[in-house]
């Protein structure tokens, strides 16, 4: 059961990587690579941030 929570973890965090990369363009963030990429692969932590959050559903909205 433990690691079918973990796969499913895994899957939603490669997930939301995948949908915040190919959103980028719509955010008000700086378009530069290492920007990018940290905000992708921050995505859960930086959850807690509105602005970012208002951001990162502009992103998945695409």
């Amino acid at each position: 059961m433990g690691k079918l929570i973990l796969v499913a973890l895994v899957v939603v965090y490669v997930g939301g990587v995948w949908k915040f990369w190919t959103g980028f363009e719509r955010t008000n963030f700086q378009r530069s690579l290492p920007t990018r990429i940290s905000l992708a692969l921050l995505w859960p932590v930086l959850m807690v941030n509105r602005s970012f959050r208002r951001n990162f559903t502009k992103a998945l909205k695409g």
